[in-house]
Order: structure tokens, then C-alpha cells, then sequence
């Protein structure tokens, strides 16, 4: 029954310029939440700053409450209770029982998935909740009006989905400072003068105290992941080499000190929190392969940061898709300058780029039909160089799934 499920989100996979359906949805059958909220939006570093928020507070003993997206096999995967996903049980007798009025509304995939998780939290027993927004903020599904947020996180700005956000970083911040509640303080990640500026007049004009994530320190590849200084701690560790994930491990760790008063986080459940397993595509190593799923340039060039600080050396082969809404006039050439062999392909999607969604650049990089093919044939001539497949967190999926089996 859970196929149904899938099937029907398959069905109804599309974007918003409009949330009416949704709203009136929301208000005919009184869609609620109880618990006290932790709204992350940006535009990359959500999901692992939710994840590192998920962890220390599940490790201060705190009931957690998670909705993470995207899910890489199942929807089960995003809505988390208690560091365990849904089971197929209790999802498939909530989408039962919604069904009928999912249809009625005609809710897209992600606002019947956010209303699954919704239902699914009002029946749970949760000290604190945190969800994570789809791509936009304002007029995302998560955002309901009555939403009891005791805190939102803004990560990053770059431009993105402009069709349904803006067409200017100041559009799209705008729009994501649309979680930002009454009263509720915000926590913004590095950002420019101009988001900062925004971000901050959004948040005073809701009587919300306005924060930015500090500095780190003294960062240091060890054997067991990347350590650093955060004031006031020594020494963190997070598990990974990526550098990237020390902005989201800082988010989390300020935002624990700012609800310190209704949430106490010890400095061993901070440190053990930080040293979790991160999701899954998020400059995750597997053998000589690493799947990071960087969608847009500012998360390209991080991980191409990141990936410069550890290969040593090493030859690196990039395997590319991505979805045709992204802007890889700058990714590509951001991958090309220090990496010289890329090999552009597709995959199994409805939005992913296909060959002649490439045409402008098949003169400079090589095109393959089969995704796994291609990852088959750079393995069989690459085993002791890098292999990175990136351009989409849905493509790394894709391909993580196949090499796992």
C-alpha cells in the first residue's frame, strides 16, 4: 500500500505559484501544530542544519519531532519521530485517511507529504519540532499561518527556483523571510549586507530579535572529521571532512544557545550531537565515490572547496545532472576549472536535464544516456581516482541507490 503512496506523490509532482488549494485544505480540515517549532528555510544547509539540530537535541534527551526532505527511496524518510522514520504501517493509514481530501484540493506531492507530516506530529508526544521548508519560504506549505515557531533559521540566499521565488537574491530573500512569526527570533546564516539588511527590516517589522550565526575557529581535517572552535566550546568535531558542514554546525549550535532558556543542551549532548551521521548525498564518501548533492553555484563551489582540501592530489572524474530549472552556466564552469573531466547525463526524472537541454556545452563535455552506465565505466577506469556525482540531490539519489545494490 505504501506503492500507493508513492504513486500518487509521482502523480502530483508539481511546483506552486499559488497555495489556495493548500490554504483552503489547511482551514477545511484543520490542519494543526501543537509542538514548538524550529523553521529552517534557505537555499542550501537546511537539511544538514536540521539534522545537526535533530541530533543534539534527541541526544539532551529532549521527544524530537523532524521533517527533513528530500527522501532518496521512500517518504517515510523525511518525517522523523524520535530519530526513527515513520513506518509504512501508520504512513499508509494516514495517507488513507487524507486521500479523499488531497484529491478534493488537488495538493501537489510536497503539500500532501508536509500534511502527512503534520498529522502524523499532532498524534506524537513532542518537546520540539523542527521542519524544514521545501524551496521557498512565504507561500511554502510547512508555513502555516498559526505555525508555533519559537525560531527561525534563514542559512543562505543564492538565486534559485526564480520562477516561483524571484528573480533577484533580494526577491528570494524576501520570500524566505516569510517564516519569520511575531515575537519569534531569527537566526541568520553568513550572508551579504544587502540579505542581511532584508532579513533583519523583515524581522523587526515583526517584533522578532535579529541574530547572525558567529565566526568559527581554528578548523583542522583530523582522522575522525573536521574539528573546530565555536564560541564558547573547544575542539568540536562534526563527521565529515567537508568544510561546508561546519556553517551548519555552527547554525545549530547557535540556535541551541538562543532556546538555551526553554531547551538546556549540555556540552555532552552539544559534542555528541555534532558527531552524527549526516544525510545521506551530502559529501558522502563510499569507497572512492562521493555524492554531494550541490544544485545550484553557491553549494558548487563549496563543495568544490571542500573536495580541493582532501583529494591530495588525486584525479577527480565528475559524473553531472541536474534539473533544467538550475543555473549551470556557472556550475559547470565552476566544476570545469578544476576538475577536467566531466561527463553530462540524465536520469529518471520529470525536471532533469536531457541531452538537448545540454546543447550549449556538448562541445566541451561528453554526454552519456545511461547514468549507471556511465558511473559503471568511470569506475571500471577510475578505480584508484576520485568519482564525484553531483548536479542535484534527486540525481545523487538515483545514482546512490544503484551503486549501494
Amino acid at each position: 500500500m505504501v506503492n500507493e503512496i508513492e504513486q500518487f506523490l509521482l502523480e502530483h509532482d508539481r511546483g506552486r505559484y499559488s497555495r489556495e488549494e493548500f490554504d483552503t485544505y489547511v482551514r477545511k480540515e484543520k490542519l494543526r501544530v501543537k509542538a514548538p517549532v524550529i523553521h529552517v528555510a534557505g537555499s542550501n544547509g537546511k537539511g544538514s542544519t536540521s539534522r545537526f539540530l535533530e541530533a543534539i537535541y534527541l541526544a539532551a534527551g529532549y521527544r524530537v519531532g523532524a521533517f527533513i526532505k528530500p527522501a532518496f527511496l521512500c517518504v517515510n524518510e523525511c518525517i522523523r519521530y524520535n530519530g526513527k522514520m515513520i513506518d509504512d504501517v501508520t504512513l499508509n493509514a494516514l495517507f488513507q485517511s487524507e486521500k479523499k481530501a488531497f484529491l478534493k484540493y488537488d495538493l501537489s506531492a510536497f503539500e500532501a507529504t508536509v500534511a502527512l507530516a503534520y498529522r502524523y506530529f499532532e498524534k506524537q508526544e513532542i518537546d520540539i519540532l523542527i521542519i524544514e521548508t521545501g524551496m521557498g519560504g512565504e507561500t511554502d506549505a510547512t508555513n502555516l499561518e498559526s505555525l508555533p515557531t519559537i525560531l527561525s533559521i534563514i542559512t543562505s540566499i543564492s538565486l534559485e527556483h526564480t520562477a516561483y521565488l524571484g528573480t533577484t537574491l533580494s526577491q528570494i530573500a524576501l520570500n524566505k523571510a516569510g517564516i519569520i512569526k511575531p515575537d519569534a527570533p531569527v537566526l541568520l546564516g553568513k550572508a551579504s549586507d544587502e540579505i542581511r539588511d532584508i532579513i533583519r527590516e523583515e524581522a523587526e517589522a515583526q517584533d522578532s530579535p535579529f541574530h547572525e550565526v558567529e565566526d568559527y575557529h581554528f578548523e583542522a581535517i583530523k582522522p575522525d572529521g573536521y574539528h573546530f572552535d565555536y564560541r564558547p566550546f573547544k575542539d568540536l568535531r562534526i563527521n565529515t571532512v567537508s568544510r561546508t558542514q561546519i556553517k551548519n554546525a555552527a547554525l545549530a549550535i547557535e540556535a541551541t544557545k538562543l532556546l538555551a532558556n526553554e531547551f538546556k543542551v549540555s556540552e555532552e549532548a552539544l559534542r555528541q550531537g555534532l558527531g552524527c551521521a549526516l544525510l545521506a548525498g551530502r559529501f558522502e564518501r563510499i569507497g572512492n565515490l562521493i555524492f554531494d548533492g550541490a544544485h545550484n553555484p553557491e553549494a558548487t563551489a563549496e563543495l568544490v572547496a571542500s573536495l580541493n582540501r582532501v583529494r591530495m592530489g588525486r584525479p577527480v572524474h565528475v559524473l553531472f545532472a541536474s534539473m533544467r530549472d538550475k543555473n549551470i552556466a556557472v556550475m559547470l564552469p565552476e566544476l570545469n576549472r578544476d576538475y577536467e573531466h566531466i561527463v553530462l547525463t540524465t536520469f529518471d526524472h520529470r525536471r532533469a536535464r536531457k541531452q538537448e537541454d545540454y546543447l550549449l556545452y556538448l562541445d566541451d563535455f561528453a554526454f552519456a544516456d545511461d547514468a549507471k552506465a556511465a558511473l559503471d565505466q568511470m569506475m571500471a577506469d577510475y578505480p584508484e581516482d576520485i568519482i564525484l556525482i553531483t548536479g542535484s540531490l534527486a540525481f545523487v539519489g538515483y545514482l546512490r541507490e544503484f551503486y549501494k545494490k
